[in-house]
């Protein structure tokens, strides 16, 4: 078993930056991937990025090239660097591991973007 706990989400203008975090209660060694999502209000959940352990990355087309994520497995914490923030990138960004077929969600840190 393992807590997922975002923080840094918080209200920022358009053309800003924010640095997600999340902690996980154990090591995050064992999760092969780790990413984040982001659901915004009427739509369904999507994902944002990934990171596997050897720190190969994925990113959706929508945020390729102004959101990076990271991983420090000796802190047991997942990053999402957000640079060049938009009113559409406005949603609550989910952290989400699997684990022995098992999804590991945290509670969601909201991100607003103003115009």
């Amino acid at each position: 078993q393992a807590q997922l706990v975002e923080s840094g989400g918080g209200l920022v203008q358009a053309g800003g930056s924010l640095r997600l975090s999340c902690a996980a209660s154990a090591s995050t060694i064992r999760f092969n991937v780790m990413g984040w999502f982001r659901q915004a209000p009427g739509n369904q959940r999507e994902l944002v990025a990934t990171v596997s352990r050897s720190g190969t990355t994925t990113y959706a087309d929508s945020v390729q090239g102004r959101f990076s994520i990271s991983r420090d497995d000796a802190k047991s914490t997942l990053y999402l660097q957000m640079n060049s923030l938009k009113p559409e990138d406005t949603a609550v960004y989910y952290c989400h591991a699997n684990y022995m077929s098992l999804d590991y969600w945290g509670q969601g840190t909201q991100v607003t973007v103003s115009s």
